[in-house]
């Protein structure tokens, strides 16, 4: 019953895959909704569902389609337990996709290019803002590496805008500011804060 997302920007974004008998595959997205997404958000402890994409949004997948018209209701403990079609009539250009709410992705805004600006998070389908409380070396350094930015050049402060506030511990160079300890809305560490914003090496789009 093993599942998993592929081609996201996290492991709480991506195409939906499924193991059958060791094998992975895809599923269809007749039919693929809200309630569906929220079970396999649910399975992966990625919290609710934000969006159900279909048509390979995050790109066309392999093996087996396993699940065509799928039919949660939403309360399913895994995706294997909601109804679906035992025969299907698609092809890998219809793959299901999902957003949940714990994927985390980062934008630079303001700045020359993409490797520059204020830094934005997106979460629980909101752009929020992070406190530069923390926002240090590290902290700055893993950001730009995970925008394809290079290394940190300047770190900047921003005034709060947006609804939400983040907030960033990073003890090491990790892959990205998700696996770094992090606190969302969480008023006493960003209490008379600033926005933290960086100035990256690199160039962007």
């Amino acid at each position: 019953r093993a599942l998993r997302l592929a081609g996201g920007r996290s492991r709480c974004e991506g195409r939906v895959e499924l193991e059958q008998e060791g094998t992975w595959g895809t599923v269809c997205d007749d039919g693929w909704d809200i309630p569906d997404a929220d079970v396999v958000c649910h399975q992966l402890q990625c919290g609710r569902a934000v969006r159900a994409h279909g048509n390979a949004a995050f790109g066309r997948g392999h093996g087996p389609i396993l699940r065509d018209e799928v039919a949660c209701e939403g309360h399913e403990r895994d995706l294997w337990e909601c109804p679906a079609a035992p025969e299907h009539d698609c092809s890998h250009k219809e793959d299901a996709g999902v957003v949940c709410s714990e994927h985390q992705e980062w934008r630079l805004s303001g700045g020359r290019d993409g490797c520059a600006g204020r830094v934005e998070v997106f979460f629980r389908g909101t752009w929020s803002t992070v406190c530069n409380s923390t926002w240090y070396n590290m902290e700055a350094t893993v950001l730009c590496r995970t925008l394809g930015c290079g290394n940190m050049l300047q770190r900047l402060s921003f005034r709060h805008t947006l609804p939400g506030k983040m907030m960033y511990m990073c003890g090491s160079l990790v892959p990205s500011l998700a696996h770094c300890y992090w606190t969302f809305n969480k008023s006493a560490p960003c209490y008379q804060s600033w926005a933290a914003g960086v100035i990256c090496n690199g160039i962007g789009i």
